[in-house]
């Protein structure tokens, strides 16, 4: 049997129609098949790879530390360079309050972790999150992801959840002292890139400060250089009192990290003890390339670019199709007439060599986030296949 027989045999299938790409190897911004056609990934692997693929010093860092140890002990227990090192370039980039950084191996663990912790330390219940939100799909980010669609086949989930809606003023007025946090995307995601408005953000902030319900900030696709500012909260004014990363932070590698203050952090050391572990979060490779990636993207200054690559991508879409798009960065939506349209335009975007995708709870909106290294003449090219895409659709 060929790989892709053994893929379709072996292999947990998440749809029935996935791209089914076989690849050979990807480097920068091109994936190449076996077949030898090359494609622009035009969505980073969903927000991931935003140093591109295979980037150099990250290599050189995996190689690096690879050679020197990998796993030696569950997190907490060694003192490993990879992980002291990565924690402090973060603390270094946050505010002061966000100090304690607990690594762990992808974005829904993240969540999870930062979930326990919010009911630890306020000894709260109720956790509150958005319509249309996402947060992960293992069981607690499950539950308060923002789609009953998606969680009605998995109930009974975590009890006590609630959602309220995006933008809405009035639905704040639903988190109470009984609330132990709030879960938000600075800018959400799955539901298509949808921005805040009217000081939303920092209306929110303030409705926790009032109740003492802690701000736990989702930046798992946000973060990292994509929205045009190191952290997408930074563009908001507001300051989490957990922040959650993943994705883009690995530069390649599955990382994921819930980041507090000492104090809040402290609470999972006692009563019980270990109140948090995990085997293989804070993985040496993956934290050497961690710290590789990020320390590109700030040498580089990679989120400035991403505000201007962004900005200058969108001013070369002409045609009328494009007209209603949202983003921010190299987080960009178009929406489109409806669903039919849009995996139309995939499916010839792909033909042409372009890796473009929609989103889970938008699915009639084409998804854009490039790897931020991406250039100029890359991104015209890109605009004008699809213009011509475009074209053809009318």
């Amino acid at each position: 049997m060929n790989n892709r027989e053994l893929f379709f045999k072996h292999i947990g299938q998440t749809s029935p129609f996935p791209l089914a790409i076989e690849i050979s190897k990807a480097e920068g911004v091109f994936i190449e098949d076996t077949q030898g056609k090359k494609y622009i990934d035009f969505i980073s692997g969903i927000a991931v790879s935003n140093v591109g693929h295979c980037h150099p010093d990250v290599i050189k860092a995996i190689t690096e530390q690879a050679n020197r140890y990998m796993h030696t002990m569950v997190y907490g227990e060694y003192i490993q360079s990879p992980q002291v090192q990565l924690a402090h370039l973060l603390s270094s980039n946050l505010p002061s309050n966000l100090q304690s950084v607990y690594f762990v191996n992808s974005g829904a663990e993240a969540i999870d972790g930062a979930l326990k912790l919010a009911k630890r330390y306020t000894k709260r219940t109720e956790l509150i999150s958005f319509k249309n939100s996402y947060h992960g799909s293992t069981h607690g980010p499950l539950s308060i992801m923002g789609s009953e669609t998606y969680k009605n086949a998995f109930r009974p989930l975590l009890p006590n959840t609630k959602l309220i809606e995006f933008n809405k003023l009035n639905d704040l007025e639903q988190i109470t002292h009984d609330t132990a946090c709030v879960v938000v995307e600075p800018i959400q995601g799955e539901a298509g890139v949808i921005l805040p408005e009217n000081d939303y953000l920092q209306k929110l902030q303030k409705k926790c400060n009032q109740t003492g319900a802690l701000l736990i900030v989702d930046e798992i696709q946000t973060g990292c250089g994509r929205t045009g500012s190191l952290w997408a909260f930074e563009s908001y004014q507001i300051i989490p009192d957990i922040l959650c990363l993943a994705k883009g932070l690995g530069g390649g590698m599955p990382i994921g990290a819930f980041i507090s203050s000492n104090e809040i952090m402290s609470t999972l050391t006692h009563h019980p003890i270990l109140g948090h572990i995990t085997t293989f979060g804070g993985h040496p490779v993956c934290c050497a390339a961690s710290f590789a990636s990020l320390s590109y993207i700030l040498n580089e200054n990679l989120a400035e670019a991403a505000k201007k690559k962004g900005e200058y991508f969108l001013s070369k879409l002409i045609h009328p199709i494009f007209q209603k798009r949202r983003g921010k960065g190299l987080m960009i939506s178009i929406p489109m007439d409806n669903n039919f349209v849009l995996m139309k335009f995939i499916q010839l975007a792909l033909e042409r060599g372009i890796i473009v995708d929609w989103f889970l709870f938008a699915d009639s909106a084409l998804r854009i986030c490039p790897p931020l290294i991406i250039s100029q003449i890359e991104l015209d090219w890109v605009a004008e296949q699809f213009n011509q895409i475009a074209e053809l659709l009318d």
